[in-house]
C-alpha cells in the first residue's frame, strides 16, 4: 500500500535548482499494524493509537489517530531522499497542526524555499497533507548538497 520505501538518489545539482522547484512526493496509506508497531517502538501507549472504541467513544475521534512523530519521520525521509547519497540534512522543524487517521491517504513533499550556492545549503518548505489537500504537518528543512 505504501510507496514509502526510502529511495536515496544521486545528489541534485545546486547550479540547476531554482526557488519554487518541487520535491518528489511520497504517498502513504498507513494501516493499523504500522501504527501499532511505530507506537510500540516509541513506548507510546496512548490508546488513541490502537484502541478504536476508546479513540471514537471516549476521545471523540473519527478513528485511530496517526502518531505525530511518524509525520516528522516522513518529512525527514523526504528531505534525505531528495538530497541524495552525498547530501546532508542539517536541520528540520515541523509542527503537527491537524490529526490524521487510519484510512487517510497521506502525501509528503515540498518545495525549494531558498538556495545558498556559496555554502551549498538549501532551505526546503516541506509538508504532509491528506487526500483532501489539507496540510497537516508543515515544516522547514535545511540540507547541504
Amino acid at each position: 500500500k505504501n510507496n514509502a520505501d526510502l529511495k536515496v538518489t544521486s545528489m541534485p545539482d545546486i547550479n540547476t535548482l531554482k526557488t519554487g522547484d518541487s520535491l518528489p512526493e511520497r504517498r502513504f496509506e498507513p494501516d493499523t499494524i504500522q501504527l501499532f508497531l511505530y507506537n510500540a517502538i516509541l513506548w507510546n501507549a496512548h490508546k488513541i493509537h490502537f484502541d478504536l472504541p476508546y479513540a471514537v467513544d471516549v476521545e471523540g475521534y473519527p478513528g485511530l489517530v496517526m502518531a505525530g512523530p511518524l509525520m516528522g519521520d516522513w518529512l525527514t525521509q523526504t528531505a534525505i531522499e531528495w538530497a541524495g547519497e552525498a547530501g546532508q540534512l542539517l536541520s528540520i522543524e515541523y509542527s503537527n497542526r491537524q490529526a490524521s487517521y487510519i484510512g487517510d491517504v497521506l502525501t509528503s513533499g515540498g518545495t525549494i524555499k531558498s538556495i545558498n550556492i556559496s555554502d551549498g545549503t538549501i532551505e526546503l518548505d516541506i509538508f504532509v497533507k491528506n487526500q483532501r489537500g489539507d496540510v497537516l504537518t508543515p515544516g522547514v528543512a535545511i540540507v547541504r548538497i
